[in-house]
């Protein structure tokens, strides 16, 4: 039920179309789309989901480890996020396992994604995000 929920508000949202960076150089494939349409809930949900899983590697806030990227400094765009999470990854010596099959994070990806994209635009700052009314 939860996948299901997760396919019908990825397709109400789209593909996350990329938006032009703040610096005003020329939107690419690889610039992810802002948060502006995650709301207050998806992203205090993606809050405690990555501090919940992905912290332990990626760093307090999304700012990155010894040992992983950050993932705020340089977002990714949704569909290279979200086969990522999903599938793992290796880069030389760095290795990120999937998650496809860990409940507690595949339904949840969008809105990890959301509040990672919230930090990533200066939404929201570092800490626990407050929902607005």
């Amino acid at each position: 039920m939860r996948q299901a929920c997760l396919a019908l508000t990825l397709a109400a949202l789209g593909a996350g179309a990329a938006a032009p960076p703040a610096s005003g150089a020329p939107a690419d494939a690889d610039v992810a789309a802002p948060a502006a349409a995650a709301d207050s809930q998806a992203i205090l949900t993606g809050y405690r989901r990555y501090h919940a899983s992905c912290s332990h590697c990626h760093g307090q806030d999304g700012v990155g480890s010894s040992f992983a990227r950050s993932l705020v400094d340089a977002p990714r765009s949704w569909p290279e996020f979200e086969a990522v999470v999903m599938n793992g990854t290796a880069t030389g010596s760095f290795v990120m396992r999937g998650f496809a099959d860990d409940p507690n994070v595949a339904p949840h990806v969008r809105d990890i994604y959301d509040y990672l994209q919230a930090r990533a635009d200066g939404t929201i700052g570092r800490g626990r995000p407050t929902l607005e009314p």
